[in-house]
Order: C-alpha cells, then structure tokens, then sequence
C-alpha cells in the first residue's frame, strides 16, 4: 500500500500481470527471472544494441540482433536467480525486496538451483550460433555472475562488477561481427560500467537504510551524504569514455550531437536526485531506460 508519508518500495506489486494471466505454478518463477521487473533487461539490452550497430557499422542483421537479444535475457534472468539465492537470508528484512520468491518462501533452494541450471543450459545453447572466440569471450563473463552477488559482503563497490557483467554482451558484439576487441569497444564497455555505477548508486540508496542495518556494503553506503556528487562523477566519465570510444571507432558528426543529448539527459538526472527520498530515486533509476534508447540511436546515428 501506499502512503503519502511512507511509500511502499517493493518491488514486487501482487495482483499485477503475473498474477493475473499466468498459471500459479508459473509465477515464482517468473518473478525469480525478474520478468515481471523488465527494467534491467533494458538496460542490458540498449549498450549491447550500440554495440552491434558500432561493429555492423549500421543495423545489424535480425539474425545477430535475435541471439545476443535471447542471450541478455538469459544471462540477465540467470544473473537474477544466482543473486537472490545468494541474498535468500538477507531479502526478507529489506523492504523493497521482501517479497522475493526465495525470502518470501513461495521457492526452496532447490528449487532455484534447478532453474538456474535450465537458464544456463538455454543461454550456452546460444553459443552454437556464435564464433569460437565470442564463445570464449562469453564464458569469461560467469566469475563476474556468480561473484556479484557476494561482493555486497567484503567490498562497497558491486556496482562496478554488476556493470562489468551487465555489459559483457558489448565486448562480446565486437568479437562475434569483428574477430577482435578494439580500444574504441573496450572504452565503450568502460563507460557503461561507469553509467552503472552511477544509476545502480542511486538503485542503491533506495536499501541503504536497510543494507546498514544489515551489515552490508554498497557505494550508496560508501558516498554516504556526497552520493550526488559522486553519482554525477560517474555519469560525467561514462559521457567521456563514450565520447573518446565513438572517435578512436570514427562515428560520425551527429555522434557528437548525441552524446550531447545524453550528457544533458544524464545532468538532469543528477540535478533531481534527492537522498533522502527513495520513491523520487527510484523512478530516476528507471528514468535510464531513456539512456539506454538515447545510446543506441546515438550509436546508430554516428554510421551515417
């Protein structure tokens, strides 16, 4: 429920599509997926896009776009379930996750573990449409998975390894449609981290109450009262990292005009942050899908 004084910061919602249109054995599962929470399969999808628009050198084919769109989703739903196994004991007392199918019990672990083998084996099934060397490029992302969800435990900064995970499929576009991984890619990759960095930041201080209670780490926790500031450092680096990539990859003029837009989009969202409200926070966080859209038309932008 939600009060003009409290408001509810779940972000599961009962009663919404999953409930309504699926059967009940289903729904665990697919609130487990993160598939009734599309947001971060957006924001993998969109920097993978601008990666196979860059190293296409314009739209790539349906056929590429269709794989590494499969292969966000997988990797992103398997990303979700390794983490709330890991976080199964910490879910249930923060308030935006409560609701989780493995803290509220509606899910055993087992049951979990089974899914995300079935996540895994459809995602390496995708690996057979791909070259060698995206194959490898490909595995060297799952330390990065299964590593995440613990750094919250011993370091502030999961962000930085959720962005390097998030944005693997980027490194991985250059490697399927080029044969190799340019600098330019590379810094494209670094400045989606940063990106990450600074929306995640913002993600995070809607639990940061919660993950001190906790005992937990996150950079929310660590910027404590100086998180604008350091959350508008990291989206004025990933505007740098993109700009500096889109030149050593020659995009064209309007690229410039675009990382103009995002810059200016970005800035905004800085400007709005409040710390002390994590209703207005979150809906910031969501307000990146729009980077997301503006990073790909960018990237598309500077082949013509």
């Amino acid at each position: 429920m939600m009060t003009s004084s409290h408001p509810d910061l779940s972000d599961i919602h009962h009663g919404d599509w999953v409930d309504r249109r699926l059967p009940a054995a289903w729904r665990p599962y697919t609130r487990l997926a993160r598939l009734d929470r599309p947001v971060g399969i957006w924001l993998t999808l969109f920097p993978c896009w601008a990666a196979l628009t860059q190293a296409s050198h314009g739209l790539p084919d349906l056929s590429e776009l269709v794989i590494f769109s499969l292969g966000a989703l997988l990797m992103r739903s398997a990303g979700s379930t390794v983490n709330d196994i890991a976080d199964r004991k910490f879910d249930g007392h923060v308030e935006r996750t409560r609701f989780r199918p493995l803290a509220s019990g509606e899910l055993g672990t087992l049951q979990a573990l089974v899914f995300l083998a079935v996540e895994l084996l459809a995602a390496a099934a995708l690996l057979f449409f791909l070259t060698p060397y995206t194959r490898l490029i490909a595995i060297s992302v799952l330390p990065l998975v299964f590593l995440y969800p613990l750094c919250k435990r011993f370091t502030h900064w999961p962000q930085a390894v959720l962005g390097a995970a998030f944005n693997w499929g980027m490194l991985m576009a250059w490697a399927e449609l080029a044969g190799h991984i340019p600098a330019g890619a590379v810094l494209m990759w670094a400045g989606a981290i940063a990106w990450q960095i600074g929306y995640d930041t913002v993600y995070a201080y809607v639990d940061v109450r919660d993950d001190t209670r906790l005992g937990l780490k996150s950079t929310a926790i660590l910027f404590g009262r100086r998180g604008k500031l350091w959350i508008g450092l990291f989206y004025a680096l990933a505007v740098a990292a993109w700009s500096l990539g889109g030149w050593l990859l020659e995009m064209s003029s309007p690229y410039a005009i675009g990382m103009l837009v995002i810059a200016a989009h970005l800035a905004w969202q800085t400007r709005r942050i409040d710390l002390a409200r994590p209703d207005l926070n979150y809906r910031l966080f969501l307000a990146n899908i729009l980077t997301g859209v503006l990073l790909a038309g960018t990237a598309l932008s500077g082949t013509w």
